[in-house]
């Protein structure tokens, strides 16, 4: 190859490397986003829910595997109560024998008005007989002593009937405590979810709050992602955001701004890229409506990974349209959608 032919295929490569980067440059389409909005890269979120025993057992049965959604209120797990069982049945034998009890001091109680009346009978001819000299001083003392005995007699028996009655409520207590363990020994869902583990198995001991299952909370979806200090304090708590999931780049899921970190961070490392991670910035949260994620449960997947749009606020307060394919909410688009 002469001299003049490699010299010539130089500058041709040359151009083409310099036209490129003009290219790159000036003409080629901007990665930016427009005007008025940001975004941030991050994933679909949503909190854990432990589901432990309160007391020491055994698992006697898990009615839910990995996988199965969830409402508030289902049966997932059932602990042994055998014992519990045996223990109820001594606490409502000690609460009928409590009543029994109440009931024979009752009757003292009339036996003790029976005798103060007939006491009290007694003293009134006495004090009649006394005054007319039939009999003693002495008797009319020993009548009237016995009416006083008789009367603390009552008021003893009225007394051991407020005791009786009082250990009547303390075995009462006993047996609603006994009964509250058996209603803790069946687990239930305390809000709708999907189980992401099984940390047990039927017959496993555990301990008080040992964890049973793990629930992915759909209470509350959400996705996390970081903006820098020149855009962050321009998104408003409460305004409207978007989401878009790779898996699905044609659906914009309509979200709310639920969370603005109030002050900067070093970004975790699970964001995407370098220049994030070195940089300060501000933690922001968008939440899916709760009304949106009760109709596609099938479709919520935590861990998804994503884009979330925010719009920025202008000092004079202009609001901007959504740039297009983020307005309006392509929510029909959506799998099992019927709109």
């Amino acid at each position: 190859m002469s001299r003049k032919t490699s010299l010539a295929l130089v500058l041709v490569v040359l151009a083409a490397f310099l036209g490129y980067g003009a290219w790159r440059v000036l003409l080629a389409p901007s990665d930016l986003p427009p005007e008025g909005f940001a975004r941030g890269n991050g994933r679909i979120e949503a909190d854990l829910v432990d589901i432990s025993t309160r007391l020491a057992g055994r698992v006697a049965e898990i009615t839910v595997r990995e996988g199965d959604l969830v409402q508030p209120g289902d049966v997932l797990a059932v602990m042994d109560t055998t014992e519990l069982a045996a223990q109820k049945m001594r606490a409502e034998a000690a609460v009928a024998s409590a009543q029994a009890a109440v009931t024979v001091a009752q009757a003292g109680i009339a036996q003790a008005a029976a005798r103060l009346a007939l006491s009290q009978s007694n003293l009134a001819r006495a004090e009649t007989l006394g005054a007319r000299g039939v009999i003693t001083v002495e008797d009319l003392d020993i009548t009237r002593t016995q009416g006083q005995l008789d009367a603390a007699g009552l008021t003893a028996a009225q007394a051991t009937v407020i005791a009786k009655e009082r250990a009547v409520d303390a075995e009462a207590a006993v047996l609603r405590e006994i009964e509250a363990r058996i209603n803790d020994s069946t687990l239930h869902a305390p809000q709708a979810g999907r189980v992401l583990y099984r940390l047990a198995q039927p017959g496993e001991v555990l301990g008080g709050g040992g964890k049973v299952l793990t629930l992915v909370s759909l209470g509350d979806i959400y996705m996390e992602f970081f903006l820098p200090a020149t855009a962050a304090p321009r998104v408003l708590l409460g305004d409207e955001a978007r989401i878009i999931v790779d898996v699905m780049p044609g659906i914009a899921v309509p979200a709310t701004v639920s969370f603005i970190a109030p002050q900067a961070q070093f970004t975790p490392k699970q964001v995407e890229t370098v220049a994030e991670r070195e940089s300060l910035m501000f933690r922001i949260r968008v939440r899916i409506p709760q009304e949106l994620v009760a109709g596609h449960l099938a479709q919520v997947k935590t861990g998804v990974r994503g884009v979330a749009w925010v719009r920025l606020a202008w000092p004079d307060g202009t609001v901007l349209d959504w740039p297009a394919g983020l307005t309006p909410p392509l929510v029909s688009a959506l799998p099992g959608t019927d709109k």
